[in-house]
């Protein structure tokens, strides 16, 4: 058995991380008035935000076509791959995870094991490096999607958007509705439905940056007081470093037994979410998954009481 992973680009994965897991990226395609851009390919972090500032045309997305999909699924049929996880975007925000099991059904060459993690950015690219880790250090299909429905179990999102205006146009804001007429001055703290389809969705609102930032940072605490894991935490943002980089502070200095890193949203979720968006995704340790040695736990020594209580 030879097992491959592949993500989109919305789980923006540095070439770093990429490599080191084997992890195969596809770019999803911005459509922006009569050209076509590949998600961190041909247009930048910041080029990007700086467009969308600019322009009065705004941009929309698309999934990867069939046959960019199929390019990519053949590079591991030639390489002698028998199974593939394939990974992408959240399929409360795209078509994209019905088209790879649809792929799935019909591709009699490879095995190809659609898992949505039903979240985007940091919580698809933890998904995606357990895949790749566990595939790397000998484990099989049914140990690693079992696994990666343990992290899921564990996934949870707050973000703020500078406004609501993105996620109104393109249709990716669940309760818009809720929100209708003047919103200036309120600050909606958002999340995605992780455990159920995976959309986005408001499900507070303060009238104050610092009591939404406030209300998101006590939501954390209680959701991570009792869990039986050790907790890895990513913040991330639209071109706004400044802020980010506060957040990661504070979190740093208020919760020490948490890992928190930081990463991007980049142009395919910025689309949607707008400059100045800034988020958090936080779970399970994906290194929790292995033993002091590296090598993959059994689905038994996961749900241990002896490891839990560690």
């Amino acid at each position: 058995m030879k097992i491959g992973v592949i993500t989109d680009s919305s789980a923006y994965l540095s070439k770093e991380q990429a490599a080191k897991y084997n992890i195969d990226v596809i770019p999803i395609p911005i459509i922006w008035g009569d050209k076509t851009y590949y998600d961190l390919v041909d247009i930048g972090f910041k080029e990007f935000y700086q467009k969308l500032a600019d322009s009065k045309d705004l941009p929309t997305t698309s999934q990867p076509a069939i046959g960019e999909i199929q390019k990519h699924i053949n590079k591991f049929v030639e390489q002698g791959y028998t199974d593939l996880i394939f990974i992408p975007i959240s399929s409360g925000l795209s078509s994209s995870y019905n088209t790879v099991v649809s792929i799935a059904e019909q591709e009699k060459r490879i095995n190809i094991h659609p898992f949505d993690p039903r979240v985007t950015c940091a919580g698809e690219a933890d998904c995606a490096m357990l895949a790749g880790k566990l595939a790397m250090q000998g484990a099989d299909v049914d140990l690693i999607m079992h696994d990666l429905e343990d992290l899921r179990n564990t996934l949870d999102v707050r973000f703020m958007v500078d406004n609501l205006n993105h996620l109104k146009r393109t249709g990716r804001l669940s309760n818009a509705a809720s929100f209708v007429g003047s919103i200036l001055k309120i600050k909606p703290i958002l999340s995605m439905d992780v455990q159920n389809k995976g959309k986005i969705s408001a499900i507070a609102k303060e009238r104050q940056y610092k009591r939404a930032y406030n209300h998101i940072k006590k939501d954390f605490t209680e959701l991570i007081k009792d869990v039986p894991y050790p907790v890895h935490l990513t913040i991330f943002h639209a071109d706004d470093e400044e802020k980010e980089n506060a957040w990661v502070s504070n979190y740093q200095e208020s919760f020490p037994d948490v890992k928190v890193d930081q990463s991007i949203i980049g142009p395919v979720v910025g689309v949607h979410v707008g400059q100045h968006t800034i988020a958090m995704i936080w779970g399970r340790d994906i290194d929790s998954y292995f033993d002091e040695d590296g090598k993959p736990l059994s689905k038994e020594e996961i749900h241990s009481p002896v490891l839990n209580d560690d």
